[in-house]
């Protein structure tokens, strides 16, 4: 932090448990740009969404060589998959009757 800024005990508890749930607030962010590039619909969106995968997915405590093949294959199922395996709370969408 800057040099003269403190927190008080109030906000030193935010940050506290902003750090506690990382992990959630990340897996959390990355469930919702699943959905995003379900429904993307030019290439420019579909890159920003990647990108922001890839940087939610770097900052978690993962298989990194798996992460950077899904990211780089851009297979949208298999990073639900991989989501749904480090979330096992989660469950990946089911497939589409068409």
């Amino acid at each position: 932090m800057a040099k003269g800024q403190h927190l008080s005990s109030y906000q030193k508890k935010i940050v506290n448990r902003y750090y506690e749930h990382h992990g959630t607030i990340k897996l959390t962010q990355l469930q919702e740009l699943i959905s995003d590039l379900a429904v993307a619909e030019t290439d420019k969106a579909k890159d920003k969404l990647w990108a922001k995968a890839d940087q939610a997915l770097s900052t978690l405590d993962i298989d990194k060589a798996k992460a950077i093949k899904i990211i780089e294959a851009r297979d949208l199922k298999a990073l639900a998959e991989f989501i749904a395996k480090i979330n096992p709370g989660s469950k990946p969408p089911a497939p589409r009757q068409t």
